[in-house]
């Protein structure tokens, strides 16, 4: 872990990166360390995409309890999203990101600019043009996860916070994570080094101060394909969970289903919520892993060949940290 560490260091030390958590489990063996101005192993991280993995469970609890099933059509639960293709999209599709909806809105912008709250969004998901038939292709889409959340929300007349605390978080020990900022105060988590950040997060315009990742709105949103807060302990719990399932969140199967590849055929390999490697994760990974990235510089993969769990959180958007911290570190570990 000494080389993986090293190379995070560095990028401290050269004034590139503010904050930084390594987590790596192999094993019985646990290695955690803190850099730049995250204090200890606990801090809290925005996690960005890691969230859809979040969201995602919480679909699945419903699924274990019979009140849902991956092959529905979405229009059951949400009666107005049935003009055209769309009423044949399923469940499994908004999930798997083969539903045909795009990744952001095209007024994304504008409704960050003017927060708008996330039922604006999901009256704008169910009406955006899809991209292709549903089923036929693969196109990541943040807005397949918000209509599955919608889904949560509609069934158990709950917010996905609550519910996913609740549901997800309190039984796997994730005592550091919410979606949203939850009983956390902004200052309690780690900054955003914005200035890098994508276009559709602001990409470091002083207007978009506002709405961006660092933004109380932003913050508190609660967005289900990118809002959650957690530490890289809480994720690497969370990970754990798919690895050694106990049943106390999914069952056994149902764990087992999420992180299989549901995209045969297509571009990219996807289960339910997560990536599913090798790609993504470190270069020796194997096709048994699995886990998620996030824009905001976050990576989180599990290898089941090898008993591995690792997690990197950085401050550092993906755009930069991807191919000089995250891709680097995984694959020192992947390799170890």
């Amino acid at each position: 872990m000494k080389a993986a560490a090293q190379i995070i260091q560095k990028q401290v030390d050269a004034g590139v990166l503010e904050s930084a958590v390594l987590h790596v489990r192999r094993g019985q063996d646990t290695f955690q360390q803190a850099f730049g101005r995250a204090k200890d192993a606990e801090a809290i991280f925005l996690l960005a995409s890691i969230t859809k993995t979040l969201t995602a469970a919480g679909v699945m609890v419903l699924a274990d309890r019979g009140e849902l099933r991956l092959g529905d059509k979405a229009v059951k639960f949400i009666p107005e999203f049935s003009e055209g293709a769309r009423k044949d999209i399923t469940i499994e599709q908004l999930l798997t990101h083969t539903s045909g909806l795009p990744d952001q809105l095209e007024n994304n912008t504008e409704l960050r600019s003017k927060h708008a709250p996330l039922a604006e969004f999901v009256r704008g998901a169910i009406r955006t043009p899809l991209l292709f038939a549903p089923g036929t292709k693969y196109h990541y889409q943040s807005m397949g996860l918000l209509l599955a959340a919608e889904i949560v929300e509609r069934i158990t007349k709950t917010k996905l916070p609550e519910f996913l605390a609740e549901e997800v978080f309190q039984p796997l020990g994730m005592t550091r994570t919410a979606l949203g900022l939850g009983s956390y105060k902004l200052e309690d988590t780690i900054r955003c080094q914005t200035e890098h950040a994508a276009p559709e997060s602001g990409a470091g315009d002083p207007n978009a101060q506002t709405w961006d990742w660092n933004s109380p709105y932003w913050r508190n949103l609660a967005a289900p394909w990118g809002g959650a807060h957690g530490s890289a302990g809480d994720v690497a719990r969370f990970l754990d969970s798919f690895m050694f399932p106990t049943g106390k969140v999914l069952r056994t199967k149902t764990a087992g289903w999420m992180i299989r590849n549901h995209t045969e055929g297509l571009e990219a390999h996807r289960g339910i919520g997560f990536m599913i490697g090798p790609a993504g994760f470190g270069k020796d990974c194997s096709e048994k892993s699995f886990g998620h990235s996030g824009s905001t510089g976050t990576l989180a993969w599990a290898d089941q060949a090898t008993d591995t769990t690792c997690v990197i959180l950085t401050s550092l958007p993906s755009r930069i940290s991807s191919s000089t911290i995250l891709q680097p570190v995984a694959d020192v570990i992947s390799a170890a």
